[in-house]
């Protein structure tokens, strides 16, 4: 064999080992996802079983997302420290125990704690994935891999609406949540056994000096980070795009299907499916063009955004308590391309960020969505509570949060738009290489 051929030879297996070693990591994020979105089919379930209130329902998501939230970055710094193998083995025993928790307690405190350990498990596994991606795919296929690993998190919405609703129907709580639980167990032992990850041991911390210096080191890898126009794009990317759509996936779209527009428990998850399988199709034609064409990204996300603000503003205020079944599921389906179109978002950080900080960034940026995620659950919570109940009419109110936040979001993205863009211009002027080349338009910011 000549050396030409062999160099080729050698780059498809190496290639066919980054494809294996990342759908075998992206596995765990889609039962993370599973796990993250079963409460969107049970959330009804949950309250009869624990005796809550919506607010009290609400908690769960609160606290399940707002720990997921508050541990993006410091997963960003221990996925760039100890490696995306480790990391995923972790969340997928904690991520497992934590079901088993919720399957078994009747007690609604020692469920609250369950979500808890649920959302410190899921909040490992995403920037971990993008983390094995980014060290082993070019940046015109790095795209394309994070909308595919969205994607398949959408396999697992999929699987926590119809299939997880039908199984929590005849089999029962424990039944349900117990093997959702086993899966994951299985996931934690086949990452350790086979997942290829070359990052090397870290060093220990020896004493109060060490521990200071690595505090010291976070901040520094954070503020890094943050002081970046392209993460703080990405960062209200993510925000405006993820907010609605994950609120009603993860616990409020079932309710309003069945409350507010008169579906049944199967069409309410029958329609949420929709969604997902919807936005899963669009996200590799997506990756597939902010990887190609980056210059659309932005004003992508944008459109779905105002887009989805509308058309809830419209549902609203126009069809008041009886608004019509096509509407409705024509709103949900599109509205579940904020998925898609918030891994934009992972994009701008990879442009803007040094490799070896990368986990940091995109656990900053991942933390957008999940703040404002949190927001909505529990603003529309509160804001049914204090009408009664869960009926129709407070929905239809309620639902204001969602457009409120995600309004709120996407004004930021646009103001941060602009000064990237200004940014770019800047430096472009100089002569200095930029990520995505910027043609000056007469709305650009002076600069």
């Amino acid at each position: 064999m000549t050396a030409s051929s062999a160099t080729p030879s050698r780059a498809t297996a190496e290639r066919r080992r980054a494809v294996f070693g990342w759908a075998l990591a992206v596995s765990v994020y889609l039962l993370a996802v599973l796990h993250r979105t079963s409460l969107g089919v049970a959330g009804l379930l949950a309250e009869r079983r624990f005796g809550i209130t919506a607010a009290q329902l609400s908690v769960f998501i609160f606290l399940q997302l707002g720990v997921y939230a508050a541990l993006q970055i410091p997963t960003g710094v221990l996925v760039d420290r100890y490696g995306p193998r480790r990391l995923l083995v972790v969340a997928s025993l904690v991520m497992g125990a934590a079901q088993l928790l919720f399957a078994a307690v009747p007690s609604y405190p020692v469920a609250l704690l369950a979500r808890f350990l649920l959302g410190a498990g899921d909040a490992l596994t995403f920037v971990s994935v993008l983390r094995f991606a980014a060290l082993r795919f070019g940046p015109r296929r790095y795209p394309l891999i994070v909308s595919l690993t969205g994607m398949t998190g959408m396999i697992g919405n999929v699987l926590a609406t119809l299939p997880l609703a039908l199984v929590l129907r005849h089999a029962g709580w424990t039944t349900g949540f117990g093997v959702a639980a086993l899966v994951s167990l299985v996931a934690a032992v086949a990452v350790f056994a086979l997942l290829p990850d070359n990052t090397p041991a870290a060093r220990p911390v020896r004493g109060v000096g060490d521990f200071r210096a690595g505090v010291g080191s976070v901040w520094t890898r954070v503020r890094g980070a943050w002081a970046l126009p392209g993460t703080r794009l990405g960062f209200w990317v993510h925000f405006a795009c993820m907010s609605t759509t994950t609120a009603f996936g993860v616990l409020w779209g079932s309710p309003y299907l069945v409350k507010a527009a008169g579906l049944s428990t199967a069409g309410a998850g029958t329609v949420l499916m929709c969604g997902v399988i919807g936005a899963g199709a669009a996200s590799p034609a997506l990756g597939w063009l902010i990887g190609h064409r980056p210059v659309v990204r932005v004003p992508i996300a944008l459109s779905v955004c105002l887009l989805t603000i509308a058309g809830w503003l419209v549902l609203v205020l126009a069809y008041a308590d009886h608004p019509p079944t096509g509407y409705v599921v024509a709103l949900f389906v599109f509205m579940a391309l904020g998925g898609p179109a918030s891994m934009t978002a992972f994009a701008l950080a990879r442009d803007y960020n040094h490799a070896r900080t990368l986990g940091t960034a995109s656990g900053v940026v991942n933390v957008g969505g999940f703040l404002a995620t949190v927001l909505i659950a529990l603003g529309i919570g509160w804001a049914v509570d204090a009408q009664g109940a869960t009926t129709a009419g407070t929905l239809r109110w309620a639902v204001l949060v969602a457009v409120a936040v995600q309004a709120f979001g996407t004004v930021q993205l646009t103001i941060w738009y602009l000064r990237v863009r200004s940014f770019a211009l800047t430096r472009q002027q100089v002569g200095e290489p930029v990520p995505v080349p910027v043609v000056r338009r007469r709305w650009d910011l002076s600069g």
